[in-house]
């Protein structure tokens, strides 16, 4: 396909252009962001930090990393960074995400069903450091990848979620756990039916196919190579990403 406005071919593979409005609002973590950006605030990411003493509360604040830093380190223009920054800052005055307000998110975009495991296995995947909170840039980083990164920068991030423990391996039983976290997330409503056993039966499909050596666990590169050999998996990676 060849690239349009906006696309850029690098060794034969396209970015994906500035997201508009509509793209954008496809995503949980940015619709969550952007609902509770106030139209009268006005203001800039650099004033926002400036504001900080105003908003000052009993709680130790964050400080972001400075904006070019940030428009360099992701794929953001800086009119998106500073838009989500207002709203994360309305969400988060701290500057920090902990897991339960993660949860919470996820359990108003999918009241159908119980998001709770999902968003747990989400939050680590976003939590880089490992110390229960999310920073901004750890948040705007993440989304950076997952809206507008290359396919190996997507199935990177997704081994990692995939990856539960981080020892660098998949096994079929964390595969299984996010799995059934999905379908646990989606509901049981959701057309056409899930079946119990859907879960199972698509890790096992999908771990054969992986587990090249036979070994009982998939490594990064089997992940990628088989992922991007196989229409099929690329196609079922979707439901990962409708689920961001």
């Amino acid at each position: 396909m060849e690239p349009g406005p906006g696309r850029v071919k690098d060794s034969g593979k396209w970015q994906k252009p500035r997201f508009s409005r509509k793209a954008l609002m496809k995503c949980c973590l940015v619709k969550w962001i952007i609902a509770s950006t106030q139209p009268q605030d006005k203001g800039s990411f650099d004033s926002t930090r400036s504001s900080d003493s105003d908003l000052e509360l009993s709680t130790v604040r964050h400080q972001p990393e400075g904006l070019d830093q940030l428009q360099a380190q992701t794929k953001f223009t800086k009119k998106e960074l500073q838009s989500l920054y207002r709203g994360f800052k309305n969400e988060c005055p701290s500057g920090l995400v902990d897991e339960e307000t993660f949860k919470s998110i996820y359990s108003q975009f999918f009241p159908q069903g119980d998001a709770t495991t999902y968003a747990h296995f989400l939050f680590n995947a976003f939590d880089k450091d490992r110390n229960g909170s999310i920073r901004f840039e750890d948040f705007v980083i993440g989304l950076s990848v997952l809206l507008r990164g290359s396919v190996t920068e997507k199935l990177n991030w997704a081994f990692n979620l995939y990856d539960i423990n981080k020892d660098g391996y998949i096994t079929k039983e964390e595969m299984l756990a996010i799995m059934k976290s999905i379908y646990d997330m989606m509901g049981r409503y959701t057309y056409p039916c899930v079946r119990d056993e859907a879960p199972s039966e698509h890790v096992d499909k999908f771990f054969q196919k992986m587990d090249r050596n036979r070994d009982g666990v998939v490594t990064i590169e089997e992940f990628i190579e088989t992922c991007q050999k196989d229409e099929n998996i690329m196609n079922s990676m979707q439901l990962f990403e409708n689920v961001i």
